[in-house]
């Protein structure tokens, strides 16, 4: 696939084979067609059969060439499966168009300190898995880790100190990026607020800006319920000290912090959330319920 691809990546091979797919022609013929020179064209034909692109046979005193259909069939099939793995619904493609809207209107919004403060999230999550295995995952860094970013992502440094006034730190790295080579994706700082083991947690986070300084405070409060089959999880986000550089963080806290939870239920045992994904509310100070 190599070869076909750098033979065609030539704008004068690529017009000898549309020459071609008309009808099969000699050398001399192709060159004045393409306003080429005959020894250019020759090698320019060479190359596209070692690709396996064209035939040539010697008739005569000439030799004629012809277009072989397979191998381009067998790109054009190549490319449209990489096309359809790119449109597949609800994929990561398809994703990353909803992030790109949400970051277009959030920039848009973004004109003053404050612009976003009072913005409120709300998450929900059934999930299968007693209120202690639930409240590991939320405070336990070694099962944090395993869960608490979006699905391009990964955790590369963790500090949750599971106490008030405990620190937190969280920084993440591109889920590819197993050698650390590449920039880091981002990095928050925080405090916890509330501990009340299998009810309730409570923390303040600050993704942090290239300069180091807050972006925003996310004030997370996440309440832990018994059910009969598990745990139900309802956690509120909220949104404080809001600058203008951070329409880029804010846009992502729906797909993003909805994504973790998703890898939070897949980590205690529930494949689906049960309920809605995750509603945001865009008008200051509302809550949206599910």
């Amino acid at each position: 696939m190599d070869a076909l691809l750098a033979a065609l990546a030539d704008p004068a091979r690529w017009r000898l084979v549309t020459l071609l797919a008309e009808r099969p022609r000699p050398v001399g013929v192709l060159a004045q067609l393409a306003e080429a020179r005959q020894p250019q064209t020759t090698k320019h034909l060479q190359t596209l059969e070692r690709a396996g692109i064209v035939t040539s046979q010697r008739t005569g005193q000439r030799r004629i060439y012809a277009l072989r259909p397979a191998p381009l069939r067998d790109l054009a099939a190549a490319l449209s499966r990489l096309a359809d793995t790119a449109d597949q619904a609800g994929g990561p493609r398809a994703t990353y168009d909803r992030y790109v809207r949400g970051l277009h209107a959030e920039r848009a919004a973004a004109a003053e300190p404050g612009w976003a403060d009072g913005r409120s999230f709300r998450f929900v999550r059934s999930l299968t898995g007693g209120p202690g295995l639930v409240w590991r995952h939320l405070t336990e860094a070694s099962l944090l880790a395993r869960w608490w970013t979006p699905d391009d992502l990964r955790v590369s440094e963790l500090v949750f100190e599971a106490r008030p006034g405990g620190r937190i730190v969280q920084e993440y790295r591109d889920a590819d990026d197993t050698d650390g080579s590449d920039l880091v994706a981002g990095r928050a700082e925080g405090v916890v607020d509330e501990v009340r083991p299998g009810e309730r947690l409570a923390y303040r986070l600050s993704p942090l800006l290239p300069d180091g300084g807050p972006a925003f405070t996310a004030h997370v409060d996440l309440g832990l319920r018994p059910t009969d089959t598990g745990t139900d999880l309802d956690v509120h986000y909220r949104i404080t000290d809001s600058t203008v550089d951070s329409a880029d963080f804010i846009a992502g806290i729906e797909i993003g912090f909805g994504q973790s939870l998703d890898n939070l239920a897949d980590a205690v045992g529930t494949p689906q959330p049960t309920q809605p994904a995750t509603k945001a509310a865009h008008t200051k100070g509302q809550e949206v319920q599910p």
